[in-house]
């Protein structure tokens, strides 16, 4: 089978419902609501309608579709600039250090404190595979053509770039995190707290939300032993971050306390080793093993091929050549798989 991962149009919002179904709630910018995810769309589609290469305030919502069947199997978004219309609020987790020298003992309390210290980031979201496709590496093509994507378009993007990971949700559906934190404040469950910030943005969290800072310790053990764990299934999503170069600085979900893994943008892996080249060759049989995309914004188009460098050309295989469109002379990214 053959897969392709690119931009995302209105004709995809079926297919994407019907996965927003699937994700099991905690996926706040993959809502099961047709009104938010049509809103999506055109807000992709009027970003790829801006020609001019400048940070502002975008979301660019890509998808894996299977090019034999037509199927919707995958998307993944993209926020090229993060708290423009709202605060972004993570709770920073931080060690607070006291000594008492009549007794001479140190007490270390942790804090979780609310801020916006990641605005003006980038963020890479909205990760999900149909379950049905997990296998054959195509999380792995889905969540690295994010980095091509912004390999292409560098100056709309931060020079920092975060993807927050789904927290533990238990078997109700609810999260330990928010009914020891946020839930005791706002009279909603999980669930219901989780689906208004996805249709209505977290304003409500700046309005109500207690500003002083949380002592992990006054919290019940459920919660405190899940603050910065990722999901079960998100688990393989860390890994690859991790690869990627992103790491966990004790920023945390305020809705379940997820992880909110950070790096700079320019020392991601695969957009440090991104090689835009024009095409000299479209019938390579033997190469190495890369991703390769081309195509500006809504055009964009990424597969797994090979490749071969060539004197500041690439000779890519005429299956990927198909895949993305291009024909000899046209540019086209890349990085080792």
């Amino acid at each position: 089978m053959s897969f392709v991962v690119r931009t995302a149009t209105a004709s995809d919002l079926q297919p994407m419902y019907e996965m927003a179904k699937l994700t099991g709630g905690g996926f706040t910018n993959l809502p099961p609501d047709r009104g938010s995810l049509a809103a999506k769309l055109e807000r992709s589609q009027a970003a790829c309608q801006v020609a001019q290469d400048q940070l502002k305030d975008e979301l660019f919502v890509l998808v894996l579709e299977n090019t034999e069947t037509g199927e919707v199997r995958g998307t993944g978004q993209l926020f090229t600039q993060v708290g423009q219309n709202w605060p972004f609020y993570s709770y920073r987790l931080t060690l607070h250090t006291q000594h008492s020298r009549e007794l001479q003992r140190t007490v270390r309390a942790e804090l979780l404190s609310l801020v916006t210290d990641l605005e003006g980031a980038s963020e890479v979201g909205g990760l999900f595979l149909h379950p049905s496709q997990r296998a054959g590496g195509l999380g792995l093509l889905l969540a690295r053509s994010r980095y091509l994507f912004v390999a292409g378009h560098r100056a709309r993007f931060g020079q920092r770039i975060l993807a927050e990971l789904r927290g533990i949700i238990d078997e109700r559906g609810g999260s330990p995190f928010w009914d020891a934190v946020g839930g005791r404040f706002f009279g909603m469950s999980f669930q219901e707290a989780d689906s208004f910030n996805a249709l209505n943005g977290n304003q409500f969290i700046a309005d109500l939300m207690p500003k002083h800072p949380v002592y992990t310790a006054m919290l019940p053990e459920s919660a405190a032993q899940v603050i910065g764990l990722p999901h079960p299934t998100g688990r393989a999503a860390m890994r690859m971050l991790e690869n990627e170069g992103f790491a966990y600085e004790g920023f945390i979900d305020i809705f379940d306390g997820g992880p909110t893994m950070i790096a700079r943008t320019d020392a991601v892996a695969s957009i440090r080793g991104a090689v835009a080249a024009p095409v000299v060759e479209t019938a390579l049989e033997i190469g190495e093993k890369a991703l390769l995309a081309a195509g500006r914004l809504g055009d964009f188009r990424c597969c797994f091929g090979a490749r071969a460098m060539h004197d500041g050309g690439v000779a890519i295989d005429s299956r990927a050549a198909e895949l993305l469109r291009v024909s000899e002379g046209d540019v086209v990214w890349s990085v080792p798989r």
